[in-house]
């Protein structure tokens, strides 16, 4: 069976996700630069992250859709397993976002160029001034209307457990008074391990997201940032199944 899903992988799901993938990267630039990037920066990737799971035949359970309000913005965190968390958010989360990126990522052939197009949002740790005009980006695309989706682990586990949260996320949620909602992922460590390095096949598993309730804020300031951080990150891990 795994042999099956290898040789499926090379002469079907790669020609196609290569083709799918530069399509949905060359349509976001374009309609982005004629038309609305809130438009066309979210709905080429939220159909490009369903086909992925579609093609590489990976079953997807989500749960927690009901507890969002869609007249909301919202910070949404989640645990950082691996590559597919991109696709499983970008195609079931079912919320138009922006993405808080690794700076690394702009230099992405082609990828790069999509991401910037949709304005989604690199964060930069050159210095204090960079990581001031990202937090000033961030804030501009969260007073819009638009929400916000954040590793607060910076990156991807290699152990399969969920490493420590960063502060800049739960910052902006107290600086705007944003509801903080935790996503809990499992799956994509087993589908394809950052450990196993950077070109491996991948592995079927299912994968699941949880969307948990929102933690709205209890005031504004230090108490409210640990506040949410911290029960964010028990939320989280209260759904993780074991690794």
């Amino acid at each position: 069976m795994n042999l099956l899903y290898r040789l499926y992988q090379i002469f079907i799901a790669a020609p196609l996700l290569i083709i799918i993938t530069v399509l949905t990267a060359l349509i976001t630039i374009l309609g982005s630069t004629i038309g609305s990037a809130h438009f066309w920066g979210y709905w080429p990737g939220h159909i490009w992250g369903r086909w992925f799971m579609r093609i590489l035949l990976l079953p997807v359970h989500i749960k927690g859709h009901e507890n969002l309000d869609h007249r909301t913005s919202y910070v949404f965190v989640a645990n950082h397993q691996g590559s597919f968390d991109i696709f499983l958010v970008y195609g079931y989360l079912n919320r138009n976002f922006k993405w808080m990126m690794k700076q690394s990522l702009r230099q992405a052939p082609l990828i790069g160029k999509a991401c910037d197009s949709a304005g989604h949002i690199y964060v930069d740790k050159s210095g204090p001034k960079a990581i001031r005009r990202t937090h000033d980006r961030a804030r501009e695309v969260l007073r819009d209307g638009t929400s916000l989706v954040v590793f607060p682990e910076g990156e991807r586990t290699l152990t399969g457990h969920m490493g420590p949260f960063f502060r800049g996320a739960y910052q902006l949620a107290d600086e705007l008074q944003l509801p903080v909602v935790p996503i809990t992922i499992n799956g994509p460590y087993r589908v394809l391990s950052r450990a196993r390095g950077p070109i491996n096949f991948v592995f079927w598993h299912p994968l699941s997201m949880t969307i948990h309730k929102p933690i709205p804020p209890i005031g504004k300031g230090a108490e409210n940032i640990k506040h949410t951080l911290d029960l964010s990150r028990e939320v989280i891990a209260s759904a993780l199944e074991e690794e």
